[in-house]
């Protein structure tokens, strides 16, 4: 069976929050922000109830969630205040992470603002090699971009070229979006075992751990991030259930963030 979850909240009892929220989904595991998803200053992790949360988990058998980094976090910024706070902000959301006893965290890898692909790409590198001591216990997660505006990491080659320049690259994995592939020119519809092997062929599928499960609101190839609920969008609900079952999606949470808050219709649905 799959491993089916959401975005859920961590509003006042934290991560207890989350897995109260998931569980009223009939959900298998969860994806939170340790804070706002627009950064800023985070609530103390200890104040999380992390053991009420694992005991709850056990319970009703979620496992395996995820972390989302603030979206502020930009490595590929070419200005340096904005540089220095995403390098701050991710550092202290791994360690955050690794607190929870979570294993994932996922996190977008830049605009590179008008300094160019390359640029971008070395930026995130040396961010990384101010983050990553190499001691870290979790996967630090590249989530591929849909390929809007100035973003770096919308195909595989960016996000491979990323990896290779980081000193400490066995700590970092990738997160693949059904939305983000679709509208980056991936045809997940027609032929998603060819783009997986071009995957594996370029990146390698040992580093994929997370997979973000959206519909889009564009066509493809479109290059826009819009995520539409399931089977209401360009991808089609029956595409998305066929990656869902795939054997490349086994064991590997799998999270919907789509737009109008019906995970556990969403749920029950991909998982018959």
């Amino acid at each position: 069976m799959p491993k089916l979850g959401a975005n859920v909240s961590i509003a006042k009892h934290g991560l207890l929050a989350a897995v109260q929220e998931s569980i009223g989904y009939e959900a298998d595991t969860y994806m939170i922000y340790t804070r706002s998803n627009r950064g800023g200053k985070a609530k103390d992790i200890t104040l999380f109830n992390r053991e009420k949360a694992y005991e709850l988990m056990q319970e009703h058998k979620l496992s395996d969630p995820v972390v989302h980094a603030p979206y502020l976090v930009n490595l590929a910024s070419n200005k340096e205040e904005t540089f220095e706070y995403g390098v701050n902000l991710l550092r202290e959301d791994i360690e955050r992470t690794t607190y929870l006893g979570i294993q994932h965290i996922v996190f977008h890898p830049g605009s590179h603002t008008g300094a160019g692909v390359e640029y971008g790409i070395k930026r995130i590198a040396e961010g990384l090699d101010l983050i990553l001591t190499g001691e870290e216990t979790i996967n630090v997660c590249l989530e591929l971009m849909a390929g809007d505006g100035s973003k770096v990491g919308s195909n595989f080659e960016e996000l491979a070229e990323i990896i290779s320049l980081v000193k400490h690259r066995d700590k970092l994995a990738v997160c693949l979006d059904t939305c983000h592939l679709w509208s980056a020119g991936y045809d997940i519809v027609n032929d998603f075992d060819g783009v997986m092997q071009k995957f594996d062929d370029t990146v390698g599928l040992d580093r994929l751990k997370v997979w973000h499960i959206n519909d889009s609101k564009t066509e493809f190839n479109s290059r826009k991030d819009r995520h539409a609920n399931i089977g209401e969008g360009t991808i089609g609900a029956e595409a998305i259930k066929r990656i869902v079952h795939h054997e490349l999606a086994k064991d590997k949470p799998l999270i919907l963030e789509t737009p109008e808050g019906k995970y556990k219709e969403e749920i029950a649905f991909l998982r018959a």
